[in-house]
């Protein structure tokens, strides 16, 4: 069976030490030679060596030395013999050692004193230890507080020796422990003298502490945490007594410790609910949250705040300012989970101030130069879009400074600036005229092709006056810039709307200056030069920054064209609406259609790189049919349909959110048998303001069923029955699961009339489980029960299996006794969460960790519709989207498929093709199964059937 250890030393197996050479340098006078000597043979024992035959020689010659390390080396040594045989009687020969340990405990040197009297924690042989308890007694009275401390300690361990053998040993230590605390001043010395006191005569203790309960303040920061340990054992078994011990705890919320704050604020949380506490409390942890550095305590503080806003949301809501405060640490974890807590505790009282810090915070980012600053903003506006929805009266405080972010470089941020104003937008329309006026005039900024898409969708859908529209129309043709895009020259060559003769590989939006670039080298900005796969850069001050529609569309983004083409449609529509004059409406509509066709011919171009897809140019074609013959009921879809679309998929969304917090209220009712308590008619005799508060919260607690939410109830769902109820020994286990780590709590009841001796729990695993540390043994009287605890870790998501036995003996069988105990299961659910994730998110996390498999497809086919119908034929796959359906206007062609015939019913098949350079198709094939997983494993194949082969 495994022994305990309580020494971890570094052993090097490489070169291990002879026994008889550590005799010799045992036997020798060179002091370093023995000390490297006694080291080697600690770290042999350590690894399972016995070494019997040195035992003598360290009692001849190691002994008697003077030397301070040779001292605490033997100590070491003496601390991990076997000092029992195998019957558990002590080996004769350790008599030779006791004479030397009297010697040391009455040693002039304050040092030996007090190590041997840290050894004596470590020893449990009660053989051992009477001759020396006299002399450890007269170590109280040493004039040096380390050998006071330490003799508290050794008196604490020999009162604590299993069985009775601890108190036949020293039966008045609890008074002398207790004479020794009044007249001690030593700080550590008195919190070794109380720890003892609490945890072997409790009553003692607590008497002390009411007795000095003025006085806490003033004890050092090891005695104040003692004292908060005492305070919640005691009011954790008799919580009727915690209104005395709740002044010394907010005494104690003023200490300049700041161990000791955290301390008593977790304390005061958990034993009173009156309000004052709590904001005590709250208030505590918001100038922790300040006033510490390390990152990791105020990560651990937010969590604490977090706790409280769940439990006393009404208080929190008073504090939100405070923890407002936490946004000037640096740290992204600190700033995101501060923005959590914060988001949750607004109201319409306190929604403007809120409003306004985090507007502070947005200029901030903009006027300072930091890593992270851009991530940080993005935070900032999903947090003030989430005000702005809460309460809508705050959006127009915020919607024009956000817009200026509308050219961001941090594209996560300006994406979430121009969604929260599509939303505002729709959700308050008298904001209309001004976010229309305000993104027109700041549209040029725009240099992401999302951000442009999104912005052109609410010029499209919210432009309604004839000025409006006028200047949508306006905005769109300046920041196209002159047509034709492109121009076929008399010798063949191509120049993409150039008055003058350039080279075929420039363009003529080229940059006024030249740019330096990151090798060193000086280059010129060409919008045209850039390649399909990546947007152009935009530079501040040039040319294409002040043309981006131009700049992306000449980049080779055509879906950028087809929605340009989709919003001029709608303007133009519209324009035939409002506007008086048709030769202005004609006007007007002979511009679209000549900027449409522009974008075909740039598209179809020979000479143009990256040819427009086919999505893009199906959907310029249509406006330019929609525009040329225009009915009513078509008239209606482009105008009115798409924006009801977007109010009724915010409608959806509002109310999913309403059901969520629904779902999360829980209502609590009181039994129809529990008790009243009219606390009207209690005595308020001797009871402070602050007792009473939490007299009347307890009361009302109890009248709502709050205090049976986590009851037995519950926890009788956990428990699970190892051994039969005919069995000798009944064991049950309560399981608690605290993210990796699993704690069984063993209740283990004697059923029989006798005294089972070295009763065991034997616990195994099976899976990636682990057992922290083995239960020792235990003596179970006739008809008695032990709780007996084991912690397992977890390492991995697969369901394990925990079996054991339980082992023990009798007095009257000299064979051990076994019984089986009933295998425990832990399922993956038992550890994993529930948690929510937003759509975007979700989508972020899909593409970054690729939980998709992907075949990469290569074939001679030239038409991308011919190949994905010919995988249609082979695989027998039923089309979901048609082949025509574009992925986002990447540039490659995309549809879904169900597999029926090759990977079942409900496996969805996305295959992406594109045509490359040299006019092959290439693309890949992501496979899902929801029977197999995310994905089907690699060993999974799909034969593709074309006109080339298989």
């Amino acid at each position: 069976m495994e022994k305990s250890c309580s020494i971890l030393v570094h052993f090097d197996k490489g070169s291990p030490a002879m026994a008889n050479e550590i005799k010799e340098a045992l036997e020798g006078s060179d002091v370093e030679a023995k000390i490297d000597a006694m080291k080697k043979a600690v770290m042999l024992l350590l690894n399972g060596e016995t070494l019997p035959q040195i035992f003598i020689t360290i009692v001849r010659y190691v002994l008697p030395s003077d030397d301070h390390t040779v001292q605490k080396l033997l100590l070491l040594y003496l601390e991990i013999i076997d000092k029992t045989d195998a019957r558990g009687r002590v080996l004769p020969e350790m008599i030779l050692i006791c004479q030397n340990l009297r010697n040391n405990l009455q040693h002039p040197n304050e040092y030996i004193r007090g190590v041997t009297l840290r050894f004596l924690c470590r020893l449990s042989e009660p053989e051992i230890l009477e001759p020396l308890v006299p002399s450890v007694l007269a170590n109280l009275e040493h004039r040096h507080p380390f050998v006071r401390r330490h003799a508290l300690l050794a008196v604490a361990a020999i009162h604590r020796l299993p069985g009775q053998a601890g108190e036949q040993l020293l039966p008045d230590a609890p008074e002398l422990v207790e004479k020794v605390l009044a007249s001690e001043q030593d700080p550590s010395a008195r919190r070794n003298a109380f720890l003892m006191l609490a945890t072997c005569a409790q009553t003692r203790a607590v008497v002390h502490l009411l007795s000095q309960a003025d006085h806490v303040p003033e004890w050092g920061e090891l005695l104040q945490m003692a004292a908060l340990d005492l305070i919640r054992k005691v009011c954790r078994s008799n919580p009727s007594e915690k209104g005395k011990y709740i002044k010394i705890i907010i005494s104690l919320l003023n200490s300049p410790s700041a161990a000791v704050v955290y301390e008593s604020a977790g304390t005061l949380v958990s034993l009173s609910s009156a309000p004052t506490a709590i904001r005590a409390a709250a208030n505590t942890y918001c100038q922790l949250l300040v006033s510490q550095s390390d990152n990791n305590v105020k990560l651990i503080v937010l969590d604490r705040l977090n706790e409280l806003k769940s439990l006393h949301r009404e208080i929190m809501v008073e504090m939100i300012m405070d923890v407002l405060r936490a946004l000037s640490s640096p740290n992204l974890d600190i700033r995101r989970k501060t923005l959590d807590i914060v988001l949750d505790l607004i109201t319409s009282r306190n929604v403007d101030e809120v409003v306004l810090m985090l507007k502070k915070e947005v200029v901030k980012t903009q006027s300072t130069e930091l890593e992270k600053n851009g991530e940080y903003r993005q935070m900032l506006v999903q947090s003030i879009h989430l005000c702005a929805i809460k309460f809508p009266e705050v959006a127009s405080t915020v919607v024009h400074l956000l817009m200026d972010f509308l050219g961001d470089t941090n594209v996560a941020s300006a994406i979430d600036v121009i969604l929260f104003v599509r939303e505002i937008i729709e959700a308050n329309p008298k904001l209309r005229v001004s976010i229309i006026t305000r993104l027109l005039d700041t549209f040029y900024q725009i240099c992401t092709a999302r951000v442009c898409t999104c912005a052109l969708w609410i010029i499209g859908e919210y432009c309604l006056s004839l000025s409006e529209v006028e200047s949508g129309i306006q905005t769109i043709k300046q920041f196209l810039g002159d047509l034709p895009f492109y121009v076929a020259t008399e010798d063949g060559e191509a120049a993409y709307a150039s008055k003058k003769p350039l080279q075929v590989s420039t363009a003529t939006l080229s940059s006024r200056r030249p740019v330096v670039l990151a090798d060193g080298t000086y280059a010129t900005q060409s919008a045209a030069s850039e390649t399909a796969l990546s947007a152009p850069v935009v530079l501040p001050g040039s040319l294409a920054s002040s043309l981006n529609l131009r700049s992306l569309i000449l980049s080779g983004d055509f879906f950028v064209g087809a929605v340009v083409a989709c919003t001029l449609t709608k303007l133009v529509l519209r324009l035939e609406e409002v506007q008086p004059s048709k030769v202005e409406a004609n006007k007007a509509c002979t511009g679209a259609l000549l900027i449409m066709t522009s974008m075909l011919q740039l598209g179809q171009s020979s000479f143009f790189p990256q040819p427009i897809d086919n999505d893009s140019h199906d959907r310029i074609v249509l406006c330019i049919r929609l525009l040329c013959n225009t009915g009513d009921e078509v008239r209606k879809i482009w105008l009115q349909s798409c924006r009801q679309s977007f109010a009724k998929m915010l409608a959806e969304k509002q109310f999913r959110e309403a059901e969520e917090i629904k779902a999360k209220a829980q209502i609590s009712h009181a039994q129809p048998d529990d008790l009243i308590d009219f606390y009207h008619l209690k005595t308020r005799k001797g009871m402070s303001q602050l007792e009473l508060e939490d007299e009347v919260q307890d009361d009302l607690k109890r009248a709502t069923g709050e205090f049976m939410r986590d009851g037995d109830a519950n926890k009788l769902n956990r428990i699970l029955q190892l051994t039969g109820f005919s069995d000798p020994v009944y064991a049950e286990a309560f399981v608690t699961v605290h993210h990796y780590d699993i704690v069984l709590d063993v209740t283990v009841i004697n059923r029989t009339r006798e005294t089972l001796q070295n009763l065991c729990l034997e616990l195994a695993t099976m899976g990636d489980l682990k057992l922290v540390d083995r239960p020792q043994n235990y003596t179970l009287a006739p008809e008695s029960s032990k709780q007996i605890r084991a912690n397992i870790k977890v390492s991995s998501t697969e369901t394990g299996v925990i079996f054991g036995n339980i082992v023990y003996e009798t007095s009257n069988v000299l064979e051990r006794t076994v019984v089986v105990l009933n295998d425990i299961h832990i399922d993956i659910m038992d550890y994993i969460s529930p948690a929510t994730c937003a759509d975007v998110t979700f989508r972020n996390m899909w593409a970054e960790f690729e939980w998709e498999n992907k075949v990469a497809v290569n074939t001679l086919v030239q038409d991308e519709k011919e190949f994905l119908n010919h995988i249609i034929k082979s695989t027998n796959m039923k089309c979901v989207t048609p082949p025509s359906a574009l992925d986002g206007g990447c540039g490659f062609l995309a549809a879904n498929l169900y597999a029926k015939s090759v990977f079942g019913e409900d496996a969805l098949v996305n295959i992406s093709v594109e045509k490359q350079t040299d006019g092959k198709l290439s693309g890949y094939i992501r496979i899902r199964s929801k029977t197999q997983g995310i994905a089907l494993s690699l060993g999974d194949k799909i034969t593709l059937k074309q006109k080339g082969g298989n």
